[in-house]
């Protein structure tokens, strides 16, 4: 007995497969910049008391005892074999000129930061009061922090030439943020960018963890370090540290940490991450979190506070920095 098969729908010749619905699938948790929040971390934290102290005692503890050990050594070999003792003293006293000589060097460096934060707090006060003799002395002492600096030989030139044009405090400060701080503001913002160009990539190239977080505080002490060279200061070993320290302390201050979220939700939000691996997405994470220290750093460094000229943004940067990184149509979507 035959049966008749059962009735299928036809065929729809238009229907393609793109117009079915999507798949709802959870949202994957956004990546975390923990290689930065640890550098963070590590620099930012100042030492309690207990081992300020301890860590002080210490090193004067081991100087002593080396300084007495060598001391006692030379003299029995001064007792043994003149010469060679006398050698030795001869090589102990250039340790000793090279020591007092970095000593100095810091010490210099501390007064040229010194010098550079007080420019900072008389161009606060002058434009608060509108105080136009302050800021001409402000003015004064921006030409002298430059003046043994042979690239910026025409910018001063031109400030001298159009300073008398200037009849209020804003204008005046403004003039000299215009001649003397921009060309010196490219130059941060390119080592911003070299910066966060490192620390993406090494974050997402690099699969040890210890390696990444000593790759990205290296990159953010180098940045640090330049920021203060370029507008006009000078950190040693020592200095470069604690001028670090005093960044990550901005940073904090400022609330640029706690806004973290943010900066990743904004990061996140273009659907770049959601394209690419999750380390890749780090990368990219932590390469934003360097360029938001390295405006940090640019703050505390800088003689002058943002007037006329635009504020680096960390969304600019970090385009420009990462441009060739990830592939045209990551960079689309």
């Amino acid at each position: 007995m035959d049966l008749d098969p059962p009735d299928r729908p036809a065929a729809n010749p238009a229907a393609n497969p793109a117009d079915a619905p999507q798949i709802d699938e959870p949202d994957a948790p956004l990546p975390q910049p923990r290689t930065m929040q640890m550098v963070t971390r590590l620099v930012g934290r100042p030492p309690s008391r207990l081992t300020r102290l301890f860590l002080n005692a210490g090193g004067a503890l081991f100087a002593f005892l080396l300084g007495m050990a060598a001391l006692d050594f030379i003299d029995r070999l001064l007792m043994r074999y003149p010469l060679l003792g006398w050698v030795a003293v001869t090589l102990f006293a250039v340790f000793t000129l090279a020591a007092i000589g970095m000593a100095l060097r810091e010490w210099r460096a501390w007064r040229r930061f010194a010098r550079i934060d007080a420019l900072q707090r008389q161009a606060g006060a002058a434009l608060a009061d509108e105080d136009l003799d302050r800021a001409k002395a402000v003015t004064d002492g921006l030409v002298a922090l430059y003046a043994k600096r042979p690239e910026t030989e025409w910018q001063r030139q031109r400030l001298a030439e159009r300073r008398a044009e200037s009849f209020d405090a804003r204008a005046l400060l403004t003039l000299a943020e215009a001649e003397l701080m921009a060309p010196l503001d490219q130059q941060a913002r390119r080592e911003i960018e070299a910066a966060s160009r490192t620390v993406a990539a090494t974050t997402a190239l690099v699969p040890l963890a210890l390696v990444d977080v000593v790759a990205a505080l290296a990159a953010n002490l180098r940045m640090i370090r330049r920021m203060a060279e370029i507008y006009g200061g000078r950190a040693g070993a020592v200095g470069g540290w604690r001028l670090a320290r005093t960044v990550m302390t901005h940073l904090i201050a400022t609330g640029a940490v706690a806004a973290g979220d943010d900066l990743i939700q904004t990061v996140a939000g273009g659907g770049v991450l959601a394209k690419l691996s999750r380390r890749f997405g780090e990368g990219l994470v932590n390469g934003a979190l360097t360029a938001r220290v390295g405006i940090a750093a640019m703050e505390v460094c800088r003689p002058l506070p943002f007037l006329a000229q635009p504020r680096p943004k960390v969304g600019s940067l970090v385009s420009r920095a990462l441009t060739g990184l990830f592939s045209a149509d990551d960079r689309r979507g």
